[in-house]
């Protein structure tokens, strides 16, 4: 059973596989660097909390393994802002474990406080701020498959001083602070200070064993990885290039390498993709790539973006398919120009005689593909859409102008969706707005639009007319579908919910709205 909340947090190192943890030594943070040398975890302490950060960034990519790095509070946190902004950039890995002031003490004056959130969250996929001591173990555990799911980046898991010293010691330090005077403001901060303790070390007894949590990794749909495989069976001149994403699992590499070579097709390497085929390898070219990329009739680009490398996509020719495979949906649409190939109503064309036919559309037609998507609307059912995206289509800054103005364009049902705040709902006879369900947990808010859509439809697809009491119910059946998905990483949650859940938080929802 761990000793206290330091032992907690080395105990998920270990079960990582975290062999070293790059610090530079603070009062705040010590309990983790103690309990992670006593299980063999090598403390390597450097001078600069930045480069215990880039440290932890080059372990990540030469590895696969998410690197940690652990720091005091206040200006250790601070010092480190570079080297996690290189890391995000890079898409690579790591997990940053960051000292804080006593939870009770936050905001009042406390040595090296400050608000942590607001200067590291733009940085990080997410900020975990932690008041129990039994949460410490589990956000380590979260902390390390997020920062390998989807888009790979750095993750930060702030841990207050208070809860990494062992209870008997905090107890004891609270005890002294609160006194021992008999005045009414003396006892009341003593009642205060004890229950603040028991809700900090509440379930700290509590033997729990951190577990290596199943990773979420993009995967292309068999359509498009069949269309590519064609495109590049059919190039006269097909080119690939290979950047940094493509490799950051270290246990891949060896098995991309020997891809390449069975595809045959000249590649380029870039970023942490160098030297992936040894020095004089046949295929790999070296120079003179901008003239490739004009000549080839087929790009694949295996995780590198348009960015400035490519010179923002400018010298792929028009003419040429373009073939983004990335994890990021972003860096594959970047400065890319549309593909008349994946023009909205081809898709429509290949249905045969749909009931009910609801688009869910993106930022990305609505910039690059507006006059193919107003076609589209004329000819469906039914739109979802999100509030930013909806204002951008119709140029109304008011959502409810905005939605009417979406219902002028042809759909008959448009449903705006405002993340946790629910959705607006318009038709031609009734408007109305239903809240979100009140999860209280939420892990991962990625997919929450597409559940809803997904959970929206499936319930129309089991009834027998497409009424207006039937869209109203799919709705709500819509929410408590996103309300699943949040709760997990990618479809984890909602791959374990049954229908009983579902029944449950319908009716639960129903009562929310009519006050039942």
């Amino acid at each position: 059973m761990p000793r206290h909340g330091g032992d907690r947090v080395a105990e998920a190192l270990q079960a990582h596989g975290v062999q070293r943890l790059f610090t530079l030594c603070g009062g705040h943070i010590s309990p983790i660097l103690a309990a992670a040398k006593a299980r063999g975890i090598r403390v390597v302490d450097v001078r600069d909390e930045v480069t215990a950060v880039f440290a932890a960034d080059a372990t990540a990519r030469l590895t696969g393994v998410p690197g940690v790095a652990a720091v005091t509070a206040g200006p250790g946190i601070t010092n480190t802002i570079t080297a996690l902004k290189n890391a995000q950039a890079a898409q690579s890995p790591l997990v940053l474990l960051g000292g804080a002031a006593p939870t009770a003490l936050q905001g009042r004056g406390a040595l090296q406080d400050i608000d942590q959130r607001p200067l590291v969250e733009p940085h990080v996929k997410r900020f975990f701020k932690l008041r129990r001591v039994r949460d410490l173990g589990p956000a380590v555990a979260d902390a390390f498959a997020l920062a390998r799911s989807g888009v790979p980046g750095p993750v930060f898991v702030e841990c207050p001083v208070d809860l990494l010293y062992d209870e008997a010691s905090i107890r004891q330090w609270y005890a002294d602070a609160a006194g021992k005077g008999s005045s009414l403001p003396e006892r009341a901060l003593r009642w205060y200070l004890n229950r603040h303790a028991q809700r900090m070390f509440a379930g700290s007894q509590d033997a729990v064993v951190p577990g290596v949590q199943t990773v979420y990794l993009p995967r292309a749909a068999d359509s498009a990885t069949r269309a590519a495989a064609q495109a590049l069976a059919g190039a006269k001149q097909p080119l690939m290039v290979i950047g940094s994403q493509a490799v950051v699992r270290a246990e891949h590499v060896a098995p991309l390498a020997q891809a390449v070579q069975a595809l045959g097709v000249p590649v380029y390497l870039s970023g942490m993709a160098r030297g992936l085929l040894g020095r004089e390898h046949p295929l790999q070219m070296r120079h003179a790539r901008r003239q490739a990329l004009r000549e080839a009739d087929c790009v694949l680009l295996a995780g590198v973006p348009c960015d400035f490398r490519l010179d923002y996509g400018r010298h792929v020719r028009r003419s040429a398919t373009l073939i983004a495979a990335n994890r990021s949906a972003r860096d594959a649409r970047l400065n890319q120009s549309t593909c008349q190939a994946c023009r909205p109503t081809p898709v429509l064309e290949q249905m045969q005689a749909p009931r009910f036919c609801v688009a869910d559309t993106m930022d990305l037609w609505i910039d690059r593909e507006k006059d193919g998507l107003l076609e589209l609307l004329r000819r469906i059912d039914g739109l979802i859409v999100n509030d930013s995206e909806v204002k951008q289509l119709t140029g109304k800054t008011n959502l409810i102008q905005a939605g009417r103005a979406c219902l002028a364009l042809g759909p008959k049902l448009v449903i705006v969706k405002k993340g946790e705040h629910g959705c607006f709902v318009f038709s031609n006879f009734f408007h109305y707005a239903l809240p979100a369900y009140p999860t209280e947990t939420v892990v991962d808010p990625t997919g929450a639009g597409d559940s809803f859509a997904g959970g929206f439809m499936g319930y129309l697809a089991t009834c027998d007319t497409i009424s207006l009491w039937n869209m109203k119910r799919a709705v709500a059946y819509g929410t408590v579908t996103a309300s699943l998905t949040v709760e997990g990483f990618g479809v984890e949650r909602i791959a374990s919910a049954d229908m009983e859940t579902v029944e449950r938080r319908y009716h639960e929802l129903q009562q929310f709205v009519t006050g039942g």
